[in-house]
């Protein structure tokens, strides 16, 4: 591989994303991320970089003016991951003796996940007429079946193709983050939601004769994007009493969370959810006081 100088600060981030890209499989949204914050630190340090002369006190000062410019703490908490894996990954290419990044403390963040609808509310939601504001009621209503039904990040509800459900033995492959595939159950309702919305699917591409391998499509007949999915998803919620918070990935937290709560197991839900690390899965174990309070006199010889 040709190597750009060291001192050649930008050419050094290219070579990165270029490896995330071929050799790792990350997302566009992981090397979008990744770009922007070593291209900000690049700002902040200015001409004459060179990524093997700076210290650990140099990125402190970076993420403190990042703090001061009002950047939240979970996005710089974001931008010295990148800057560690960025480093590690320079350190395998030999292009530097040290991680600097590594020695600065990480942002304390708030221990909490955001609040979730209810089992009640989501069935209520979803067991009723769409509002009047959905443009295209049965292809909301599978939006809403797939997202809280099988706990799918936007980006892979987009990303579903026809051949991608497996109606025999009742399944969707889903890629996840890095490409990964896997295989979640397609329950009853998420399936009777997509096979009624696609006769009217056909009938768009139909009209438009636009043919697509995309589950999703648009009133025009175009693959939906994530942003289109978030606007739906909101839209409706609003409209149907829920917070305005509510957004995608506030559904995947709500099948992670409601299946908890109804006692399956941990590493279960972490398989269904794609998550590489069980850490990231137990952050559903901060239940409610009131569950657990309710778990407590359910369950234990004392408390009746």
């Amino acid at each position: 591989m040709n190597r750009a100088p060291k001192s050649d600060a930008e050419g050094v981030v290219a070579q990165f994303t270029t490896y995330l890209r071929s050799q790792r499989n990350a997302s566009i949204h992981t090397i979008v991320a990744y770009e922007k914050d070593l291209h900000k630190f690049c700002e902040h340090a200015g001409k004459g970089l060179q990524w093997n002369k700076v210290d650990h006190p140099a990125i402190r000062k970076f993420l403190s003016e990042l703090i001061a410019n009002g950047l939240s703490k979970p996005s710089v908490a974001r931008t010295l991951a990148s800057l560690r894996s960025f480093y590690k990954w320079m350190g395998r290419e030999g292009l530097v003796d040290q991680n600097p990044a590594a020695l600065v403390s990480t942002p304390k963040l708030a221990k909490k996940l955001p609040r979730v609808p209810t089992a009640e509310e989501m069935n209520g939601l979803l067991d009723s007429q769409l509002p009047e504001n959905a443009a295209f009621p049965v292809r909301d209503r599978a939006i809403f079946e797939l997202l809280y039904g099988c706990g799918l990040r936007n980006s892979e509800l987009v990303g579903i193709q026809l051949d991608d459900i497996g109606w025999s033995n009742e399944t969707i492959r889903v890629r996840g983050k890095g490409k990964k595939e896997r295989l979640v159950p397609l329950g009853d309702a998420a399936a009777s939601a997509i096979r009624e919305y696609l006769p009217e699917r056909q009938r768009v591409l139909a009209q438009r004769k636009k043919p697509t391998a995309e589950l999703l499509i648009n009133l025009r007949g175009g693959r939906l994007t994530t942003r289109s999915v978030g606007r739906i998803v909101k839209a409706i919620a609003v409209a149907r009493g829920l917070s305005p918070d509510v957004h995608p990935h506030t559904l995947r937290h709500a099948f992670g969370t409601h299946m908890l709560e109804e006692g399956a197991d941990l590493r279960a839900i972490q398989e269904l959810l794609g998550h590489e690390r069980l850490s990231t899965t137990q952050r559903y174990t901060q239940l409610t006081s009131s569950h657990i309070a309710r778990v407590y006199d359910q369950t234990h010889p004392r408390a009746k």
